[in-house]
């Protein structure tokens, strides 16, 4: 191996002189960082009344312990330049007596009210000591005394501490006049810190005191305070249970609490409301769902019947039961009755839907009194044996459509005749409403006179249950809806919805034995209205069809089929 191959491999070197390992910035961070997200998660998991006091007890802490440090400076200060200027004099005096006598003793030393223990030493010009003395003990005048430094200084005291290393001394030197000798006195200041450390004790004992106390009264206060959120969260916890009527008590709205209050207590109506609304729609699209479900199996069985006899009269003609040309006109004409009613029923659903619909309606004047007198001539002669009787008043114009009022009309007395029995009286009633104008339905336009129209019979009447579904759609009080014993259920329906349509109301006045009074109220105030769409149900000719339906052509087909034999279908 040459020297260049040598010279190029690498060169390893120990482990401790690599690299030295000192953490990057980054993880400084990174560790700075996930301390103060533990710390974080530590104060998210502290409640907060605890945070609250907590807080409190560590800025009233901080604020002690500043006011006491200040305060024990502020003593200190003082202490120390009363004790300076008790030493300056003192030494100032003693250097005199000293310069008076010669000598230094202890019959010399000044003391001047000066606390603890007094150092005196006079020194010559070389720094020889002439003399060295301690009030302590002046026996052995060495063993406690301060470390005088080599500069000495003249223009204030100084603090050294002793000469063993323990304890402090104010000092100060002192020239003695007419000599060359030099004074230096000093005093400890064991007193001083005594003082200071009482009261420093003090300071500790009381601010430990006011801590427990304010911390207790902290806690009390604070839990207290935060009263109303435990409030807040018993109403949540019981909305939460569904109970939704729970309110937060009322404050004052000027506290935070109270606004808090008020701001929540809106919020929970507006949610009660909300949930009020979606129950109520609910609650409407069920019952509309089964309104939707009985009237679709109602118009099926409405229909049905029409169409089974169509198709019964169809079959007996096809299997030769018409043995004549009279048996033949009487199978024709059946199916026209039975065609006929069927079609009154599909027109009426027709009218039902337009008026669903919020169609426009031809508006014209329409005088109900001439509707109810036509009305009541028709019905005379369909029932001669009855009492049917019209009150008017005389002319009572309403805006609407003739032959959709007519209908009104038509479909009243026609209820009245099918639902009592032979031979009772029916009054049809046509004249200004008296009732205060606003039983008006309230999406009328007009709020103004209205025009009454009544039509009351002395029948056997309706129980409550009855009469209040009397105007829905296919409903029948006979369960078994026979013909004998009513319509298709649709006459009071379209009533219903025609005078809805015209702006006003329809009602039913009525009681077991009592008989019934259905009255209408159309406002009498006249409109122009543009004509979008026109039903286009002859009611006029729906009346006459009516008059001539046989309601016994389900026995008259039964006869035949007797005739005929049995039928093969």
């Amino acid at each position: 191996m040459t020297s260049c191959e040598t010279s190029r491999r690498p060169q390893h070197l120990p482990a401790t002189v690599r690299r030295p390992k000192v953490a990057s910035w980054s993880t400084v961070r990174a560790r700075l960082a996930g301390a103060g997200r533990r710390a974080a998660a530590v104060v998210d998991r502290t409640p907060l009344r605890v945070r609250l006091v907590v807080a409190m007890l560590a800025l009233v802490a901080l604020a002690q312990v500043v006011t006491g440090v200040a305060a024990l400076a502020a003593l200190n200060r003082y202490l120390t330049a009363r004790l300076d200027g008790q030493l300056v004099a003192s030494a100032h005096s003693t250097a005199q007596q000293v310069a008076r006598s010669g000598g230094l003793d202890t019959r010399y030393l000044v003391r001047l009210d000066l606390p603890g223990t007094v150092y005196a030493r006079l020194s010559g010009p070389d720094g020889a000591h002439a003399v060295d003395l301690s009030t302590a003990d002046p026996s052995a005048s060495g063993r406690r005394a301060p470390a005088v430094p080599a500069a000495s200084a003249f223009d204030a005291p100084v603090t050294v501490s002793g000469s063993d290393g323990q304890g402090r001394w104010r000092l100060v030197v002192e020239p003695v006049p007419g000599t060359d000798a030099e004074l230096t006195m000093a005093v400890t200041l064991d007193d001083q810190a005594a003082v200071e450390r009482g009261l420093a004790v003090i300071d500790y004992v009381v601010s430990a005191v006011v801590l427990v106390l304010l911390g207790g009264l902290g806690y009390l206060l604070v839990r207290a305070s935060l009263r109303p959120l435990r409030q807040v969260e018993t109403v949540a916890a019981a909305i939460a249970d569904g109970r939704l009527d729970q309110r937060v008590p009322e404050r004052d709205p000027r506290t935070e609490v109270g606004s808090l209050g008020r701001s929540l207590n809106a919020m929970l109506v507006r949610v009660e409301e909300a949930f009020r609304d979606r129950a109520a729609s609910e609650a409407q699209a069920r019952a509309s769902e089964q309104r939707m479900r009985r009237f679709i199996a109602d118009a099926s069985h409405e229909l049905r019947t029409p169409l089974t006899s169509i198709r019964g009269f169809a079959e007996l003609y096809r299997q030769g039961a018409a043995t004549d040309a009279a048996d033949v006109s009487r199978f024709m004409r059946r199916i026209e009755v039975e065609s006929a009613r069927m079609g009154l029923l599909v027109d009426d659903l027709l009218l039902l839907a337009r008026l669903d619909q919020r169609r426009s309606l031809p508006y014209g004047p329409v005088d109900l009194a001439v509707l109810g007198a036509d009305a009541v001539h028709e019905a005379r002669a369909l029932a001669p044996e009855r009492q049917i009787e019209l009150r008017t008043s005389g002319a009572c114009t309403v805006d609407g459509d003739e032959p959709r009022l007519r209908q009104v009309v038509s479909n009243l007395v026609a209820n009245a005749l099918v639902h009592t029995p032979a031979g009772t009286p029916v009054t049809v009633t046509v004249a200004p409403d008296t009732v205060a104008p606003d039983t008006i339905a309230p999406d009328t336009a007009d709020s103004g006179p209205a025009v009454l129209l009544e039509v009351a019979d002395r029948g056997p009447g309706m129980t409550p249950e009855h009469a209040a579904r009397a105007f829905e759609r296919f409903y029948r009080a006979d369960a078994s809806r026979t013909r004998q014993t009513g319509g298709n259920g649709l006459g009071l329906a379209v009533v219903a919805a025609v005078v809805g349509a015209h702006g006003g109301t329809v009602e039913v006045e009525t009681a077991p034995g009592c008989g019934a009074a259905f009255r209408v109220r159309l406002p009498a105030t006249a409109r122009d209205t543009t004509v979008d769409v026109k039903a286009t149900v002859d009611v006029k000719a729906t009346v006459d069809v009516k008059a001539t339906v046989d309601m016994d052509a389900r026995a008259d087909m039964d006869d035949v089929i007797d005739r005929a034999g049995p039928v093969h279908r």
